[in-house]
């Protein structure tokens, strides 16, 4: 298990350094670059200009050395201006030129500094993900429970009424998008309007003081939406396995029912939706998007939105470096449950 949790974390490195890559290569395309020119400068610059302002703070250099210098691994660039000031990627204001680090990338910490919100990207970032995570959390909290209740309920007796009933509601949460589910549920219980004013709070208001009426309905929007698939996952999952040959001699030796249930079937049936809750963690943190923007919560998705709507270079960087690893950690954790949950796959 040691050698084979080794080798997983290697091919996850290489796999960071490629998407990050991508993405360090994209958000550093040229348009991108004049757009962020011209909005930090002036729009009427001209192409000289922009040319000048990319190449002072170090825009032009070549994509490989960028990336160096972005990861920390290579030394920060500094650049004498016409003016005789001095800029260099690690200089940071109150900091004497000779007394700036050599190296200030993601490897240091350092994520740079986001251009629209005026602040340094790292504490943007971390404020975003610990109110996504609560936000996670609730959900997987309400969902998971929830979806592994249908879902065995519905696979213990196929073809049944009750597994057409909770089929057919498993079906219909995933078939509703969440801007049209957090939309209904907002003009029936929380608008004055319809008359059902259940909810008074507003998600705003859940990022410093999260309680039932503020923060309920976000929570039920996104779990509704994973809470089908899951279920519908678990439904086949434990229909397969109620009908394997070691489930009927346990019905023959007259074992019963919820004992068949609880004791041999459900752990079989756990292997496949366990690994479909895992997946939802990468998920709900960029599957947010809609439901942040919706309901105006503050977390990592709708900083996700401001970056890329306002071309922050940096956040954008730096979000997607977040969301590279949750989903590598994710597909790890994920892969070493399924071993341990299915005892026929050995790992040498």
């Amino acid at each position: 298990m040691g050698l084979f949790i080794i080798r997983r974390l290697g091919i996850m490195l290489l796999t960071a350094l490629c998407l990050t890559f991508i993405v360090f290569f994209l958000t550093n395309l040229y348009p991108n670059l004049e757009k962020l020119a011209k909005t930090q400068g002036n729009f009427r610059m001209s192409e000289e200009e922009v040319d000048s302002w990319l190449t002072n703070r170090g825009y032009l250099q070549p994509t490989g050395v960028k990336y160096g210098q972005w990861l920390g691994v290579l030394p920060g660039y500094v650049i004498e201006g016409p003016d005789g000031t001095i800029r260099g990627k690690c200089i940071r204001e109150g900091i004497a030129p000779e007394e700036a680090p050599t190296f200030c990338g993601v490897l240091q910490g350092d994520w740079g500094y986001s251009t629209v919100f005026q602040e340094f990207a790292g504490g943007i970032i971390g404020t975003a993900l610990a109110l996504t995570g609560k936000l996670m959390f609730w959900v997987m909290v309400l969902m998971v429970p929830s979806a592994l209740l249908l879902g065995v309920l519905a696979g213990m007796r196929e073809g049944s009424a009750t597994d057409r009933t909770l089929s057919t509601v498993a079906i219909t949460t995933t078939a509703t998008p969440e801007y049209v589910s957090g939309v209904i549920l907002i003009a029936v219980f929380a608008s004055s309007a319809v008359g059902l004013k259940w909810f008074k709070g507003t998600a705003t208001q859940a990022m410093d003081n999260a309680n039932f009426e503020n923060f309920f309905l976000p929570v039920l929007t996104i779990a509704l939406y994973g809470m089908g698939y899951i279920a519908r996952m678990t439904r086949a999952s434990m229909a397969e396995v109620m009908t394997a040959q070691y489930i009927r001699t346990a019905r023959l030796k007259g074992v019963s029912f919820p004992n068949i249930v609880i004791k041999h079937a459900l752990r079989n049936a756990l292997i496949a939706p366990f690994t479909v809750i895992m997946l939802q963690f990468p998920w709900l943190l960029n599957g947010v998007v809609i439901v942040e923007t919706l309901f105006n919560y503050k977390g990592f998705g709708w900083t996700l939105v401001q970056a890329a709507g306002n071309n922050d270079i940096e956040l954008l960087l730096g979000v997607s470096v977040v969301s590279v690893f949750v989903v590598l950690i994710t597909q790890l954790i994920s892969d070493i449950g399924y071993v341990y949950l299915n005892p026929r796959i050995s790992v040498n």
